[in-house]
């Protein structure tokens, strides 16, 4: 086994580098005199005063009420809008046929039948009856 001093990296030790003009190492940092580390509880930084609360409710309220006035006046447009195309559409199925309406389901009335029911040969007889007395 190789020595561990001798590493496999050993021949390129010192082989020069070109360093790239691009490239430098940053300067070192300066911490200033006056920093203090941080305090065993750091609740006191994060206390809000809440001086803005108030004004930004009353914005917000009367934003979604004017969005809830815009919603509601497209919401009434457009269903104005759709009621005009269909009365349209009406109007013109009823140039074509007067009385139509699609709406309305057409159902036959059923013929009204008189309580006595008159059997045919019955029918029958009063006629001939008629004519002999007719002649």
């Amino acid at each position: 086994m190789p020595d561990q001093s001798e590493s496999q990296y050993a021949a390129a030790a010192h082989v020069p580098l070109i360093k790239s003009p691009g490239l430098r190492v940053p300067p070192p940092v300066n911490l200033p005199p006056d920093i203090h580390p941080l305090p065993d509880s750091v609740t006191p930084y994060f206390v809000y005063p809440y001086t803005l609360e108030p004004h930004i409710l009353i914005v917000e309220s009367s934003r979604r009420t004017t969005l809830a006035a815009h919603t509601a006046r497209r919401e009434a447009y457009l269903h104005a809008r759709e009621d005009e195309r269909e009365r349209r559409r009406k109007e013109a199925l009823r140039r074509v046929a007067p009385g139509f309406d699609p709406a309305a389901t057409l159902v036959p009335d059923r013929a009204t039948v008189s309580e006595v029911r008159v059997d045919v040969m019955d029918q029958l007889v009063d006629q001939l009856a008629r004519m002999e007395n007719g002649s």
